[in-house]
């Protein structure tokens, strides 16, 4: 692949590529600063603006308590910029197809059945998993493999708070999770672009480590259905498509799952799919990547990290060569 570079040997900027950076704890103590008088007016302006989108009227809120243990230090990106550039197949395979189309999406009632190698197979609805465990707020980066990235602040708790309540047994080396494949409420599932229904899958341990979210809403409120209403997973140290979005079954298996995109082109999208980037994507670079709602004329792309920055996880893959394991 042939890149245009400067004199000095730097990648020339592009226009959607800027990025700039705010340092922060989270929303609520950058609202604190603001009502103390401490931010420019520009940037009051500018939280004024995401606030109104992260609570829209029409969106049930949820109350969560903010995990600063979770909360990275970057600008979080605005509520219409996560909600209307999305991947979400099964409404359509453009950017702008599931804001467009995921109306038809019912997200009540649901329920959402775990099974296989665990000692308490259950059937949980919408309600039940919102009750399972305190609800958090954290500020995750979210990287996709064909090299934008967002940073959202997600609702939900760890995975492992589900994992424990169901008793994994002694076979149970992997989770498996199946997204719903409804004809009448996914326009895209009528597309051969993949085989349905969607289909994801973890290692147990990597299911289990605290920074795995079982989400069940953003901004303040219940997911959108663009975003993968009413339940999904974020595992923010792997490319997106490995979160997978309106989740109907959990199983626990021996096996390594046959995951949708792994099955659809296993030269470009392995199992792992871990944010790395010293493992280019067949057809692009992971180096760098841009962040969505940051653009500008003078933009340049950020560096990729490791991980997505995550290096609390390199210990899950001790040992492995990750450019064979990708």
């Amino acid at each position: 692949m042939l890149i245009k570079r400067n004199p000095n040997g730097i990648d020339l900027p592009y226009p959607s590529e800027i990025t700039p950076r705010a340092v922060f704890e989270s929303r609520r103590s950058f609202v604190k600063q603001v009502a103390r008088g401490s931010i420019a007016g520009s940037a009051l302006f500018e939280m004024a603006g995401r606030e109104a989108f992260a609570q829209p009227a029409s969106g049930q809120k949820l109350a969560a308590k903010v995990n600063n243990a979770y909360v990275v230090m970057d600008k979080p990106t605005a509520y219409k910029d996560a909600t209307s550039y999305n991947n979400f197949y099964e409404f359509g395979t453009d950017k702008a197809d599931p804001a467009h189309l995921a109306s038809t999406l019912k997200p009540r009632p649901w329920t959402v059945s775990i099974e296989g190698e665990i000692k308490k197979p259950l059937t949980l609805d919408i309600d039940s998993l919102l009750k399972l465990a305190p609800l958090e707020e954290r500020v995750y980066r979210l990287r996709c493999v064909e090299g934008w990235s967002m940073v959202i602040p997600w609702i939900g708790y760890s995975l492992a708070e589900l994992i424990r309540k169901v008793e994994p047994n002694g076979n149970a080396k992997y989770i498996e999770f199946t997204s719903l494949a409804d004809k009448k409420q996914m326009p895209g599932i009528g597309s051969r672009v993949l085989d349905w229904p969607y289909v994801e899958g973890l290692r147990l341990d990597e299911a289990m480590h605290p920074l795995t979210l079982l989400t069940l809403g953003m901004y303040g409120e219940v997911l959108p259905n663009q975003n993968g209403a009413p339940v999904r997973v974020v595992v923010p140290w792997k490319y997106g498509f490995k979160s997978a979005k309106s989740i109907v079954k959990i199983r626990f298996t021996r096996d390594q799952p046959k995951t949708a995109w792994n099955l659809a082109a296993p030269q470009e999208y392995g199992f792992y799919s871990n944010v790395n980037p010293e493992v280019d994507h067949p057809r692009w670079s992971q180096a760098s990547e841009r962040r969505i709602g940051e653009d500008g004329f003078f933009t340049r792309k950020r560096k990729t990290l490791m991980f997505n920055g995550y290096s609390e996880v390199a210990s899950l893959y001790a040992g492995m060569d990750l450019r064979k394991f990708f």
